[in-house]
């Protein structure tokens, strides 16, 4: 018997459909999807842009002659909305790493990266969870964590769909500037083992040992201490015991991103809110 839980389309829902575009998330939403987990970047005319990575991906992009984009691809900053719509990204490459890991994926041929407004536009009805794509590794790739931040508010308000987003990234310099600024809107903050060794970093400031639990420091109080309303985790990296203490914390734990249904089960038995999945037609129905 299945229990309500969020579930939320990764990307839109990239086992089945082209991420991050229209056509995608309209698709999933054919098949039910009522929740997304997507991805933002801005432009270098300042627009924001629904994309995963920092750069233009060669998996997935073709350039306006056809031919798979080749060399050090231009990152999503560098590049004006015009000259992004150039691209195709409407089916992954064929013989590439990505193209075994989603096999089902239906290529929707000349299909372009949005804007986040068009995103919204064409989601009405459903909710979504904008990632902030800003790497602190990376920093002259991306404008800076409050800067997306307040570009994605701009966007969100102007569209009228504060009530329907949540906003999380990795780099915690975005949400936090969201929770200190805008309290209406909801956060959750992502972490993975990458980035809590490097806390400090991605954080920008506190770490797990700052605060006790098991094992000399705990991830779910660092959360909870941010005052965010969930926490985005590793699904691999999750325990049981976790769940349990970001529960009795206050937070919704929303685990990324489970594509195998033992591991969904798993996961709902450990109580976790949400899943977060490239392929929600193999999830439990969220009754």
């Amino acid at each position: 018997m299945s229990r309500p839980y969020l579930l939320q389309g990764h990307r839109g829902a990239r086992g089945l459909f082209p991420e991050n575009t229209v056509e995608g998330f309209v698709r999933a939403m054919m098949l039910g999807v009522r929740s997304f987990e997507l991805d933002v970047g801005v432009t270098a005319d300042g627009v924001v842009v629904c994309h995963h990575d920092l750069a233009l991906n060669p998996e997935i992009a073709r350039g306006p002659d056809g031919r798979w984009i080749a060399g050090p691809p231009p990152t999503i900053r560098s590049l004006s909305l015009e000259e992004l719509r150039r691209f195709d990204v409407g089916r992954i490459r064929p013989g590439s790493a990505y193209a075994a890991r989603f096999p089902d994926q239906r290529p929707i041929d000349g299909t372009h990266i949005p804007t986040l407004a068009e995103v919204l536009a064409a989601t009405a009805g459903a909710s979504l969870n904008i990632e902030l794509k800003t790497d602190p590794t990376r920093p002259g790739d991306t404008v800076d964590g409050v800067a997306m931040a307040e570009a994605v508010l701009a966007v969100v308000d102007a569209a009228g769909a504060a009530e329907r987003v949540m906003v999380e990234s990795f780099d915690w310099r975005g949400p936090r500037h969201v929770l200190r600024t805008r309290p209406g809107i909801r956060v959750a903050l992502l972490t993975e083992p990458r980035t809590c060794r490097a806390a400090r970093l991605w954080w920008d400031g506190p770490a797990p040992e700052d605060y006790g639990g098991t094992g000399g420091g705990s991830v779910p109080r660092a959360v909870a201490a941010e005052g965010a309303a969930a926490w985005a985790a590793e699904y691999a990296a999750l325990t049981a015991a976790e769940v349990a203490e970001a529960h009795a914390l206050g937070l919704r734990v929303l685990p990324w991103t489970v594509n195998e249904p033992e591991a969904m089960a798993r996961l709902l038995a450990w109580g976790a809110d949400g899943l977060i999945t490239d392929r929600p037609d193999l999830a439990p129905p969220p009754r």
